[in-house]
């Protein structure tokens, strides 16, 4: 791995990013049951952008880890802090990067 994270909070971080991955996943199971209303089909065709949206983002974030780039910014290279990657553990960008992108 290529940042200081403690081997402890990495392997927290994993499971957490396992778990939100599995909720997210029996999430989109859900939203694609077909519930017949058509009145919310936008709404749920939302819903089902955003989830899989995350999946993405946690898939990306699992991947990164198991390849050893976990925790470094995508700009600059930097080490993310423990504790943003604690909050947002599927972070690609240091604070300082994440403000000047958007």
């Amino acid at each position: 791995m290529g940042t200081d994270l403690h081997d402890d909070r990495l392997t927290r971080l994993r499971a957490t990013l396992t778990e939100d991955f599995a909720a997210q996943t029996a999430r989109l199971t859900e939203l694609t049951a077909d519930t017949g209303d058509p009145g919310e089909a936008h709404t749920r065709a939302a819903l089902i952008a955003a989830t899989r949206q995350s999946l993405g983002q946690i898939g990306d974030a699992l991947r990164r880890m198991a390849d050893g780039g976990y925790g470094r910014c995508e700009r600059c290279a930097a080490p993310i802090p423990v504790e943003r990657l604690e909050v947002l553990p599927h972070a690609t960008l240091c604070v300082p990067c994440q403000q000047k992108h958007g």
